[in-house]
């Protein structure tokens, strides 16, 4: 299946055909199929921070991670909180960037909701049930970063943030960069009231009323254009931007939705520089 620049066989990844075609990476976003996990979790659940058997997770991780070519021991991830707070892995460690290596059950992961660096074998990973899962790469200087952009995130303009981080630790150009953005809640179900939409409208202003509809008493709100828009304005060319158009909520073979299960369970979003 290719559908807006992405590509699913039926196993457990979707990749982005643009970061696919770089050849320097390892990537993917999982589908929640051909895993352990059962109940409200079922299958391949990969959310460290639910109420799912840990075991269970781990196994889930070892085959996602098998399916997409990188080594699960080697997993860098965090305890994402809905910030725009990024953190750096480079060969100065940090000791902030050494508690981001996972484990199961995770230990002390620093707060913090993306990922960045210029190593080669280091996958980083995000977690998304209906957020938006955001990858990016720098093909000149060879960065990658992971994001997870939840409402706030978007409103806070995280992906945005990722772009200025990777040109001010790595001199990336925003012209250079390739974004992948994956499956998400589309605008047919990011259902709102007023208070939220008026915390977009304070932060993106015209933008977040050409990207909403007003419809019975709620807002319904157009994410992923507001995150491109928030990258426009760094210099990414849109030609560059791949947005996957899978909604997490329709398509429940396909993906845990927060929003139209309550429990559930989560789904994985890696970038991996291989060279």
């Amino acid at each position: 299946m290719h559908n807006g620049g992405f590509t699913y066989h039926g196993g457990r990844i979707l990749t982005c055909d643009a970061l696919q075609a770089a050849g320097l990476v390892h990537h993917g976003f999982s589908a929640k199929k051909n895993g352990t996990s059962s109940g409200v979790f079922t299958s391949l659940n990969l959310g460290v921070y639910t109420r799912d058997d840990a075991g269970a997770v781990e196994k889930n991780f070892s085959l996602f991670c098998e399916e997409a070519g990188v080594d699960v021991r080697a997993l860098r991830s965090l305890h994402q909180v809905h910030s725009a707070k990024l953190i750096t892995i480079a060969k100065a460690q940090t000791a902030e960037a050494e508690q981001t290596a996972l484990s199961f059950p995770p230990q002390n992961l620093p707060e913090a909701d993306g990922l960045m660096t210029n190593l080669p074998g280091v996958p980083l990973a995000v977690f998304y049930a209906d957020c938006t899962p955001v990858l990016l790469l720098d093909p000149v200087q060879r960065v990658v970063a992971a994001v997870h952009s939840g409402w706030r995130g978007t409103v806070q303009k995280i992906a945005q943030h990722a772009v200025l981080a990777m040109h001010r630790q790595f001199g990336t150009k925003a012209e250079d960069v390739l974004v992948a953005m994956g499956p998400s809640l589309k605008q047919c179900h990011f259902e709102v009231d007023e208070d939220v939409y008026l915390e977009f409208l304070l932060h993106f202003g015209s933008a977040a009323e050409q990207f909403s509809v007003f419809r019975n008493g709620k807002y319904y709100i157009d994410t992923d254009a507001l995150n491109v828009h928030s990258l426009l304005q760094t210099g990414v060319c849109e030609e560059h931007i791949s947005i996957c158009p899978l909604c997490t909520y329709c398509e429940k073979d396909l993906f845990y939705s927060y929003r139209r299960d309550g429990e559930t369970g989560r789904m994985c979003a890696m970038i991996e520089l291989t060279v």
